[in-house]
């Protein structure tokens, strides 16, 4: 059984923003004064915890924001991209981003891309399938988070953001191990991946290099985290009880 998505115990002061991350090194990064972190890869079930967590943060909640790294969609965007979502494309529907929040990100991260985030429940592995998913969806990056995180948000009329940093290219395929080692609580199950190596040893390169590229993508989520500051840059003024 995966052990359940607990929130962090950071952010004890008289409010707080909620970082949802799909992976617990994210929800790491994330963590900090005035942020409670939710991990865990995204499902109904994460859903379910988000809403469980705003109720329980009540009146001390500012707003959402979905943190960690995506899948990439835009051929033109090279891993270690950041993207400020400007809206959240989901399967049945498109989701809002607070604008100036949005804005407040992007004067913090001036190197990062403003573009919509498309969410899905399922990893998205293969090249043609991500070009398939841009083509429906117009986004520029995939995650599996951000379209949960947004739904509960407009459901409990809190602010949302979302800012992900890329790590596989859209022409690059996925191998089997790097899902095969996801867990659902975010931790990553080595002996899953290592059985996966061994019954398929052919897709080791492609391993190494996602590995590579996952390590440049938490140094730039670590450059985010630290540019954004106190509560990821959320405007005061835009506090709102939940």
């Amino acid at each position: 059984m995966p052990r359940p998505l607990q929130p962090s115990s950071e952010g004890t002061g008289a409010s707080c923003v909620i970082a949802v991350c799909g992976m617990a090194s994210e929800a790491a990064i994330a963590s900090g004064a005035g942020v409670v972190t939710l991990c865990g890869l995204g499902s109904g079930r994460l859903a379910m915890r988000l809403e469980e967590l705003v109720m329980r943060e009540g009146k001390r909640c500012r707003g959402i924001i979905s943190f960690g790294t995506a899948g990439g969609l835009d051929p033109a965007l090279p891993s270690g991209t950041c993207v400020v979502a400007d809206a959240i494309a989901a399967p049945d529907r498109r989701f809002p981003v607070e604008s100036t929040w949005q804005s407040a990100l992007h004067a913090c991260l001036p190197q990062a891309i403003r573009g919509t985030l498309a969410g899905t429940d399922r990893p998205v592995l293969d090249a043609a399938d991500k070009a398939r998913l841009r083509a429906s969806s117009g986004a520029c990056a995939v995650d599996m988070e951000s379209h949960h995180s947004a739904r509960i948000a407009q459901r409990f009329g809190l602010p949302f953001a979302a800012c992900r940093v890329i790590v596989d290219p859209a022409q690059r395929s996925l191998p089997p191990a790097a899902v095969a080692g996801l867990r659902d609580d975010g931790r990553i199950a080595l002996m899953r991946i290592l059985r996966s190596l061994i019954r398929h040893p052919g897709q080791l390169p492609k391993l190494m290099q996602l590995t590579a590229d996952a390590g440049a993508a938490k140094r730039t989520l670590r450059t985010v985290r630290l540019r954004t500051g106190l509560a990821f840059a959320m405007p005061l003024q835009q506090r709102k009880s939940c």
